[in-house]
């Protein structure tokens, strides 16, 4: 499905094969393959697509039609997993809308990004389960379960877990973004 979306969102835009590829930093040959559904993107790559066609990261998994209630079910939910980071994000908003809701879960060591990273937005965590490290611009900011964090997301951030259990949190993006 994603790659049928990606596909659609380039054609849309009139972009072709290549320059998505060029201006992603990725190869033309992993855009042709995630687009035919052979190859799973990796959480950045998704990312680097998702910037080139100016839309928010989850919007590539949205469902074409939006009515004005959505009920996102816990087995419905989009899923996005980043095997190197050791983080997986939940869509449990529709994926539609001003507002962007995640559920991530993040083993222990694991960071939501190699390097912090920013986005047009503002975001907010909330810690379910854990410790969650939340840099932003440099600063440290630690939470435990029930502590919430919120910050300007076009300053650099990132999660981490330092921990040794896993952490599990909310996060609320508005506008949704990268």
């Amino acid at each position: 499905m994603i790659g049928a979306r990606i596909r659609e969102l380039r054609t849309v835009r009139g972009l072709t094969l290549a320059q998505l590829a060029t201006e992603a930093g990725v190869s033309s040959g992993l855009i042709s393959q995630v687009e035919r559904g052979l190859a799973d993107p990796s959480l950045e790559t998704l990312r680097k697509i998702a910037k080139v066609l100016d839309l928010p990261l989850f919007s590539l998994f949205q469902e074409p039609d939006a009515s004005a209630v959505a009920v996102v079910r816990r087995d419905g939910r989009m899923l996005v997993r980043s095997p190197a980071g050791g983080i997986t994000y939940t869509r449990v908003s529709p994926g539609h809308g001003r507002l962007e809701v995640l559920e991530g879960h993040l083993l222990p060591g694991g960071s939501s990004a190699a390097e912090p990273w920013s986005h047009p937005s503002e975001e907010c965590v909330l810690v379910l389960r854990g410790r969650l490290v939340v840099e932003v611009s440099g600063a440290e900011h630690v939470l435990e379960a029930g502590d919430s964090c919120h910050f300007d997301s076009s300053l650099p951030h990132r999660y981490l877990n330092t921990g040794d259990e896993p952490v599990d949190f909310v996060i609320v993006a508005t506008p949704p973004s990268y």
